[in-house]
């Protein structure tokens, strides 16, 4: 028997749609149902290696692990990766399929419908509850033609929808009321329930916006929800996170700064160190200066390496990289920030903007050549210094030189990435280094500061089950496993 199925919709970007999935995603798992999530299309250079091979939305990735299953392909079936003027890469079921411009990627929808679809119906098939998550805002009916992220979804495949409004950022009434207003009535048809979200305040001062949103709307009301303050500890996956507020840390030993760049990716690389208190993790932005006290340049993933490289130089950012490391301060680039590190970098096929070459910062050995041949796959190893590590390798691709003889580690039997002579300058096509306990650890000690006692990974799954408490405590899943069908 097919899998019952819900989809989660939002007003507008960013009001929570992500979180609230992985949160029901958990809660429904501990009730015993076999649950899988589901977004049809995603937008997002922060993405995952499945176990299948392919690549899918962070987001995914992370409502996968609250369901308690491996990571599928067809749980984020369609992932725009926005590059620079080639515009998005669109990797279709886990494979690239090419690159697309905005206007040209709406004539590629109604042959991606299919696929969409078939990847649904796999996962109903393998489950008692599919999760799907929408994109962006419900009411963009300007692009309701075509749509496979939102209504055209759910009327194809005949799932009803739940939509979120969120209260943080005011108006809620209006906007919850306006996309009942703005949509086909057929599309209205679809919605059965709404959420609001990030509430913050004494529940009972907001009883009659509620009564008033399901008065105008029709809709059920399925719960205030109020804001979870344990979200930032989780991954996540739109780059507007990069811009929340920092937690203040004034007794944090290790200073370590991060160039943000128009086009970072695999951000979540972040995350962990952000949650070490001896970690004061700085985000210096072009036309920014790099502290002079920090210890460590991390330079992480870009998805148009080129592109990103031109903005570090223009911005002056690479002047002070270098001298950070005439300092004697540690430099440490991850896969596209390798690449950077380098004396050179080749993009002869265009692969992530127009065809050309840009000279790097110099700091490694290295030469990178950017190929469509590209590597998905989870890896571990052992680092240079005998430590263990597990992550994996995103990349399109090679990076050869002389720095390379002394690899940054090595993966089942191979050597993997460069360091400098003076053992200061580190590059690596590794993600999650810093998820891993063992090597965070070495890094910090490496840096002057003490070895690390934080569990990563099992506080991930702790804020998880808390969330899923939280879903249970103020929304009502009952009514959320009637209207699902």
């Amino acid at each position: 028997m097919a899998a019952r199925s819900l989809m989660f919709q939002g007003t507008g970007s960013d009001v929570g749609k992500s979180l609230i999935v992985a949160g029901l995603a958990r809660a429904f798992a501990l009730r015993g149902l076999r649950v899988r999530p589901f977004k049809p299309q995603n937008m997002s250079n922060n993405a995952a290696v499945t176990a299948d091979g392919g690549e899918i939305g962070r987001a995914q990735a992370l409502q996968a692990r609250a369901a308690g299953v491996p990571l599928s392909v067809h749980m984020n079936p369609v992932l725009l990766k926005p590059q620079s003027d080639v515009g998005s890469q669109v990797v279709v079921q886990g494979k690239v399929e090419g690159n697309a411009k905005a206007a040209e990627y709406q004539t590629w929808k109604p042959r991606l419908l299919a696929r969409v679809l078939d990847s649904f119906e796999r996962l109903r098939g393998e489950a008692d509850l599919v999760l799907v998550e929408g994109a962006g805002s419900a009411s963009e009916v300007n692009l309701r033609a075509n749509d496979i992220a939102n209504m055209g979804f759910s009327r194809a495949a005949n799932v009803p929808v739940v939509l979120i409004g969120d209260i943080d950022r005011g108006g809620v009434i209006a906007s919850l009321a306006g996309t009942k207003l703005v949509l086909d009535p057929a599309d209205a048809a679809m919605i059965e329930g709404f959420i609001v979200n990030r509430f913050r305040g004494d529940p009972a001062l907001f009883a009659d916006g509620m009564t008033m949103i399901a008065g105008h709307t029709g809709w059920r009301s399925i719960g205030l929800l109020p804001h979870f303050a344990e979200a930032r500890r989780l991954p996540a996956e739109d780059a507007l996170a990069l811009d929340g507020a920092r937690l203040a840390k004034p007794g944090a030993k290790i200073r370590i700064a991060v160039p943000i760049l128009p086009h970072i990716s695999n951000f979540d690389d972040l995350d962990p160190l952000d949650q070490e208190p001896d970690v004061d993790l700085i985000r210096v932005r072009p036309g920014e200066v790099i502290p002079a006290d920090c210890r460590l340049v991390l330079l992480v993933g870009s998805k148009a390496t080129l592109a990103d490289l031109a903005v570090l130089k223009q911005s002056g950012l690479d002047i002070d990289i270098v001298a950070h490391h005439r300092r004697g301060g540690h430099v440490l680039g991850l896969c596209g920030g390798y690449q950077m590190l380098g004396r050179m970098v080749s993009d002869p096929q265009g692969i992530e903007g127009s065809p050309g070459s840009l000279a790097g910062l110099g700091l490694l050995n290295v030469e990178t050549v950017l190929s469509d041949d590209k590597r998905l796959k989870a890896v571990s190893g052992t680092s240079f210094e005998g430590v263990p590590f597990s992550g994996y390798e995103m990349h399109v691709g090679h990076s050869e030189g002389g720095d390379c003889s002394r690899s940054f580690g090595t993966i089942d039997g191979r050597a993997e990435g460069a360091r400098s002579a003076d053992g200061r300058v580190h590059g690596t096509y590794v993600h999650g280094l810093f998820s891993d306990d063992r090597q965070r650890s070495a890094w910090l000690t490496r840096l002057g500061g003490a070895a690390s006692d934080l569990d990563y990974e099992a506080g991930v799954d702790a804020v998880l089950d808390r969330l899923a408490a939280h879903m249970e405590r103020h929304l009502d899943l009952d009514a959320l496993l009637k209207l699902a069908r």
